[in-house]
């Protein structure tokens, strides 16, 4: 839940810091379908039915950071793209190497207050995880608990960057210049 407000807070910062959001009308997002599915399989492996099979569920995340892969390189000439293409890594290569898991620190879980329960978990503490610092090891407890990744922090980095330079407002001194350039 703490991932949507964050993708909130990161749309509401755009017209606070003078920024139009109009303007996303004009950003053309290649392949905008792609990511549609990956979120919804993460969303049904993790919250309707976490309770399938393990193999199965480890190999549908893994697939769905392959389809958000391929939506980042379809738009990688986007501002910000690169940074969240970064994030993105970072968080495949701690899930793959993971078993199809992101590896949580214990010290994070607890500070977010968040307990293990049965079922399939996008995020979990691991017995032995590989590439712990690429994890889940920041806490983000209160009222939306819940742990993050460096790849995460990366991934609203460049959500951000896209937002604000594609809906950035255009100085009158520059716009004005732009209509006086012989075309």
């Amino acid at each position: 839940m703490i991932l949507i407000a964050l993708a909130g807070l990161c749309v509401v910062s755009v017209p606070l810091l003078g920024g139009r959001l109009g303007a996303l009308a004009d950003l053309r997002l290649r392949g905008l379908w792609i990511p549609v599915p990956a979120l919804a399989l993460q969303v049904v492996i993790t919250t309707i039915a976490p309770n399938g099979d393990p193999a199965l569920h480890d190999a549908i995340h893994i697939g769905t950071y392959v389809l958000l892969g391929v939506f980042l390189w379809t738009n990688r000439r986007l501002p910000g793209v690169p940074i969240m293409t970064a994030g993105t890594l970072m968080n495949s290569l701690a899930i793959v190497l993971n078993g199809g898991v992101m590896p949580a620190a214990a010290t994070a879980l607890g500070i977010a207050g968040l307990k293990p329960a049965g079922g399939f978990h996008n995020s979990a503490q691991l017995a032995h995880p590989v590439l712990l610092w690429f994890g889940d090891i920041i806490p983000w407890p209160g009222p939306l608990p819940n742990v993050l990744s460096i790849g995460d922090c990366l991934v609203y980095a460049g959500t951000m960057v896209l937002l604000h330079r594609t809906c950035r407002r255009v100085p009158p001194s520059a716009a004005v210049a732009a209509e006086l350039q012989p075309g």
